[in-house]
């Protein structure tokens, strides 16, 4: 197991994030990744780096660390050996079976000038290789950086690695590396001020203030502090998406202007009353819908200036609960560290286990290779929008959405995206029509007239899906409003199923702790046959395959083996046998029951000699009750991470989504339809 110790060259320089980041790139790189943060500052219970390594990183054996002043406690009375011990085995008792331990050191304190010492010491102790974590905000921080390489080498140990956090756009990474005696960089993340973005409630709670009228406070963030000290001329113009005004309640302008802009649709982060005023009831009821459309309203004491000021001080450090904010910072840097560098001379794990972040990550990778062009028929929907910008921005696929520019621009405005250069828009009236004729051909057993083709592709996803069947689109994602119904109709309709497929089907990815799992059929198939149950499992072994999951194929049912009858079991049982007939090279046994298919120990009781007892990759459930149910309860209960439903069975690929998506649930369902659609390119 190799151990790498992260080292903070200055205060403030990040620590946390970007030790969780390198933790996130070993893990996308499908090493089995433990990490460890010896001491704390605070309480065991509220040390953010361990909450965020079980809650985002899935690391649930994460120990919990030793408190300060039980350290300075050893280190005064000379028991720094029995401290040491402690710390050892605090990073065993979670890294048996890693690759790699990530160990986040403490910064240095001034009060307690014995910290460097035992840094070096703990790092010894576990062996570690230090990487450093330094600031590239200035001259200074390259500097301290050269001085630390020094330093801990004289302590006996190997500096592998600098990150560089919080970079300017002009860093110059070459001259750069010149400096650091050999010592190779590991990543440069760029100063990105959207990150660094609290939420409203943040502000609320720093404050101290009073929450008059709540809103969406707690997912609104704030982007610029607004302080209505001049004409509301002069505020106007700085009403924009994420915007914090602060004002005293008697400025009637400001509040008016403040909801009128939050009643067009522009997402502001909030509004703050100073001095301990209130708005005017006559004001607040003018401007009732607004007040009562998600903006948050505050009030607290002080005078506006002051209240900016201490807004300007609110601490950078992520608040325990913003796991999205801290999940998107440890996305980021992941991104951004060279894991070429990182990974050379680390031996891969033996493993075909396929973790959750590398199961992302090489999903984001192989739609990237793919370049295909995805459309997406809701383009005025803001999720929808918001995902296709991401999808443009990181190269996941060509999108394309469909609506009317003006509206998409709208929203975009509202919500403060730019809309990229390469995301596609397309007007459905000015191309409706070149689809008639061939929608009357595809339809034409049917006796479709033009005149119903021309009504039919009034509908968006109909439009969509005629766009992907004469091959001007790769793919089609849809149901962020519509339902799965209005999405999968049209496919059946004009795609229709692929050469050998009897049925449509649906998978679900879902993202366990330790490695990803394919469940099927959870969506579309309320009471598949024996002969459908096979062509479900064939499709759903064929998904994993292309998503790098080695395929063991479990048919899940009431019973194991022959220890079970009845109608339902023995619909199962003939399913398996139809599959091993048809597919001599498939990987896959049951009938099975839920815990002999996935726990070891289960297995070697109930299905000994099974090739898919106890490691099985793919469960396959015999109707959708249980397999709708069984997802839904694993999903909520264990709080696991589901990507899909991704279709299975069609031509050509489209993929529903649940009306209820996030913006991620869209972005990753973008990028399946991609590799589904570069998959059946070369099949």
């Amino acid at each position: 197991m190799r151990t790498y110790f992260l080292a903070a060259t200055q205060p403030n320089v990040g620590l946390t994030s970007v030790s969780l980041g390198l933790l996130r790139s070993l893990q996308r790189h499908g090493l089995k990744v433990a990490f460890v943060k010896p001491i704390t500052k605070l309480t065991p219970e509220t040390e953010p780096s361990v909450l965020f390594a079980r809650s985002i990183c899935q690391l649930r054996n994460t120990p919990d660390p030793l408190p300060m002043n039980l350290v300075t406690q050893h280190v005064t009375s000379g028991k720094t050996d029995d401290l040491l011990e402690d710390i050892v085995s605090l990073a065993m008792s979670c890294s048996e079976g890693a690759d790699v331990l990530v160990v986040e050191g403490t910064h240095a304190d001034p009060s307690r000038a014995f910290i460097p010492r035992l840094s070096a010491d703990i790092a010894r102790s576990l062996q570690a290789d230090v990487v450093l974590v330094a600031s590239a905000a200035d001259a200074e921080g390259i500097a301290e950086t050269h001085y630390m390489i020094a330093q801990v080498r004289i302590a006996g140990r190997n500096v592998v690695g600098v990150i560089f956090n919080r970079a300017a756009a002009d860093f110059d990474e070459r001259s750069v590396a010149s400096q650091l005696d050999g010592v190779p960089i590991w990543g440069v993340i760029q100063d990105n001020p959207e990150l660094s973005a609290p939420r409203t409630i943040d502000v609320a709670r720093h404050l101290g203030a009073e929450v008059m009228i709540e809103g969406e406070i707690a997912t609104r963030r704030v982007r610029e502090t607004v302080l209505a000290a001049r004409s509301v001329t002069e505020v106007i113009a700085r009403l924009k998406p994420g915007a914090l005004v602060v004002s005293a309640g008697d400025r009637d302008d400001v509040i008016l202007a403040t909801a009128l802009a939050a009643s067009n649709g522009i997402e502001l982060a909030g509004l703050v009353l100073t001095h301990n005023s209130v708005m005017s009831p006559r004001i607040e009821r003018f401007g009732s819908r607004a007040f009562h459309s998600g903006l948050p309203v505050l009030r607290t004491d002080g005078d506006s200036y002051g209240t900016a000021a201490r807004i300007s001080r609110l601490p950078l450090a992520v608040p325990q609960d913003d796991l999205r904010r801290m999940d998107s910072v440890i996305e980021s840097v992941a991104e951004q560290i060279n894991s070429d560098i990182v990974c050379a001379g680390l031996e891969r794990a033996a493993s075909k286990r396929t973790s959750p972040p590398a199961f992302r990550y090489q999903l984001i990778q192989k739609a990237r290779s793919a370049n295909k062009r995805i459309v997406l028929p809701e383009g005025e929907e803001p999720r929808t929008i918001r995902a296709a910008v991401i999808c443009t921005e990181k190269g996941i696929a060509r999108c394309v959405l469909l609506g009317k520019r003006k509206v998409i621009q709208s929203v975009a405005d509202a919500l403060g995206i730019e809309l990229p250069v390469g995301l596609e828009i397309i007007e459905p009236h000015e191309i409706a029509e070149r689809y008639i004729a061939p929608l009357v051909e595809l339809r034409k057993g049917k006796g479709l007239t033009e005149g119903q083709a021309r009504i039919a592709l009034e509908d968006s996803v109909v439009l969509g899906t005629m766009m992907l069947a004469v091959d001007e689109v790769d793919g089609l994602v849809s149901g962020a409003v519509h339902t799965t119904a209005s999405t999968v109709r049209p496919a059946l309709q004009l795609i229709k199923t692929a050469p050998g497929s009897s049925i449509v089907s649906s998978c679900f990815f879902m993202l366990m702790p330790e490695q990803v799992l394919v469940y099927a059929d959870c969506a579309i198939n309320p009471n598949p046959t024996a002969q459908e149950l096979a062509d479900i499992a064939k499709q759903s072994a064929d998904s994993a395959l292309a998503f790098g999951i080695d395929p063991k194929v479990a048919m899940i049912s009431y019973s194991t083996g022959e220890s079970g009858s009845g109608d339902d079991v023995e619909k199962v049982r003939a399913a398996t046998e139809l599959a091993k007939a048809r597919w001599p090279d498939l990987v896959l046994d049951g009938p099975m029951q839920y815990d002999a298919a996935a726990v070891r120990e289960v297995a070697a009781q109930k299905a000994p000699g099974s090739a898919v007892a106890g490691q099985a990759t793919v469960f396959i459930f015999p109707d959708l009750n249980t397999g709708n149910t069984t997802y839904k309860a694993v999903q909520r209960s264990a709080n696991v991470v589901s990507v899909g439903p991704m279709l299975q069975g069609l031509r050509k690929p489209v993929n529903d989504l649940s009306r209820g998506a996030l913006v991620d649930d869209i972005v990753f369902t973008i990028a399946l339809t991609a590799i589904q659609a570069e998959s059946m390119a070369h099949q």
